[in-house]
């Protein structure tokens, strides 16, 4: 099947990435759109796991407030040269999650800064709920895990849905970001207000 310039406009229309990137994909897939966009996500994790030893040295924060002026969140959103820092689609996306923090209201970066403590609140809180249950004790273990699972990946932004795009998560939006960029891209921190 041929590919026409016009299939890899749109592609890259949809996903930012390179010519000869979407035009690759769009090969690999056959033609078929949605296929080369689930190919190019593969890639930007790929992408994305090779650079991640790399330095972020430069960055932008982003600060979004919602209309009414009652809700307002910043994030600062890091990456390895001012180049990229400066750069408008850059500053797009750290301005986006800045708005999904508004909306979201996450309480951690990511899984990794869930304490202990917080774990043993929230493992207490659902074990009584379980235990109601008339299932039986390992299946009730799996139901609790996954209780818990669910509601801490509601919490960590990273493991968030995003919410322009649900099928997509912050994560992945990071790793898209290195794939657009060519360089690592990570959200360092942010802060939610409410009056």
């Amino acid at each position: 099947m041929k590919i026409t310039t016009e299939q890899i406009k749109q592609l890259r229309d949809t996903t930012g990435v390179s010519v000869m990137q979407c035009k690759r994909a769009l090969e690999e897939a056959g033609g078929d759109m949605d296929q080369a966009i689930i190919l190019l996500r593969k890639k930007s994790s790929d992408i994305a796991s090779k650079k991640e030893g790399r330095e972020l040295n430069a960055g932008v924060v982003a600060a979004y407030v919602h209309a009414g002026g009652n809700v307002g969140s910043m994030v600062e959103l890091a990456c390895e040269t001012d180049f990229v820092a400066k750069n408008e689609e850059f500053k797009r996306l750290a301005y986006d999650i800045a708005m999904h923090v508004a909306a979201s209201n996450p309480e951690f970066l990511s899984t990794e800064d869930i304490t202990e403590e917080d774990k043993e609140k929230v493992r207490a809180a659902f074990t009584k709920e379980v235990a109601e249950s008339d299932k039986p004790a390992d299946i009730k273990e799996k139901i609790l895990q996954g209780k818990i699972d669910t509601y801490f990946k509601e919490k960590a932004l990273l493991e968030q849905s995003f919410i322009k795009d649900p099928s997509v998560t912050i994560k992945n939006l990071e790793e898209q970001a290195v794939q657009k960029f060519g360089e690592k891209t990570k959200v360092v921190r942010f802060v939610r207000f409410v009056v």
